[in-house]
């Protein structure tokens, strides 16, 4: 599609086109798999709602999830002060059927026996370490005291297998302090912590405020880049139960992750409009800062591979990286859709 084509799309056309065939007709997806397939085996799906904004795909394929046969989506909300842990209990518990989650906790909750499965890789790049002067690299935080809002929260296991990596061992070598993300931002503008690790909007409110700097960007920085940080999971016994369900709703989310790279001020405004989010310049600014076009190029299995290796190196995990994808993860679903979406 051309640029002057696409710039014919108002707002409303785009919403009002949301169906199936016009869907993929703007995006240059075949539509016919979509039709032959039968329809989802319940009308109702459940996913969750939290503050952060990297996850937008969720929020942006609410139209897209009715055009693939769901009636009633409901969006259940997560206690921001136990985002990861809240997370997953919503899925293991089937308060939630399907969500997009963080890599690292995904294979601890495996790795648990929870009843949860990663079907699938979303987007690269959310996450930014931001610092002090006194800190320039990951193996600068040795000694450091680094603010998370959660042990064994996303942010805790995102920083603890960048230090791994570099052969720190987080357990004993960092400072970690429990603090939320809002009262993390103002430390760091104190000098009362060394570092954070934000997921957006915290990034862009770094930015705006001109608050540290960035020592570590999973979008551009390797190895981190190289890998999804987020991955769709599902809730074990609604996967199992309703496999067309688990197919349309994946379906639904990669192609919103596909308008949040193609549309980007389309997806902030989408996601601004419906409560996800108040600040659209914020939103507009994670649109565009994080590659959601990379979906068809990694794979999810050598990013469970990757993460679970530096878990278990810490000790956080006791089942191998391979253990975990054959027995924790199914790929099928999202196997069959990048043959489908190529795009």
């Amino acid at each position: 599609m051309s640029s002057q084509q696409k710039a014919r799309w108002s707002r409303r056309q785009f919403l009002g086109g949301l169906t199936l065939a016009g869907t993929a007709g703007f995006l240059g997806l075949p539509s016919g798999p979509v039709a032959a397939e039968p329809p989802p085996e319940t009308a109702k799906l459940r996913l969750g709602k939290t503050p952060g904004i990297c996850i937008a795909p969720q929020y942006v394929a609410d139209d897209l999830l009715h055009t693939e046969g769901f009636a009633d989506v409901q969006y259940v909300a997560v206690d921001p002060a136990k985002l990861t842990t809240g997370i997953f209990q919503q899925l293991a518990s089937g308060a939630t059927d399907i969500n997009i989650t963080f890599v690292p906790p995904s294979i601890i909750q495996v790795d648990a026996g929870l009843p949860v499965v990663p079907l699938g890789g979303v987007h690269v790049g959310c996450y930014e370490v931001f610092g002090t002067d006194q800190v320039r690299a990951i193996r600068d935080l040795k000694g450091k005291m680094v603010a998370v809002p959660e042990m064994g929260g996303s942010h805790h296991l995102f920083v603890a297998s960048m230090a791994q990596y570099v052969g720190l061992d987080p357990r004993k070598d960092i400072n970690w302090i429990i603090q939320p993300p809002i009262d993390s931002i103002q430390l760091l503008a104190d000098g009362k912590i060394d570092a954070l690790v934000g997921f957006p909007p915290v990034p862009q409110e770094l930015r705006a405020r001109q608050i540290g700097h960035v020592v570590v960007s999973s979008a551009v920085d390797r190895p981190w880049s190289q890998y999804f940080c987020c991955l769709v999971g599902g809730n074990l016994e609604f996967v199992r139960k309703h496999p067309v369900a688990t197919k349309r709703a994946l379906r639904a989310i990669l192609k919103a992750t596909d308008i949040c790279a193609l549309e980007p001020d389309l997806a902030a405004r989408l996601i601004v409009d419906r409560g996800f989010t108040p600040r659209y310049d914020y939103a507009f600014q994670t649109m565009q800062e994080i590659p959601y076009n990379r979906w068809r190029e990694y794979d999810p299995e050598d990013t469970v591979r990757f993460y679970a290796l530096r878990l278990h190196e810490i000790g956080l995990i006791k089942s191998t990286p391979q253990k975990i994808i054959a027995q924790g993860t199914d790929w099928r679903f999202f196997n069959a859709l990048k043959k489908e979406l190529k795009g």
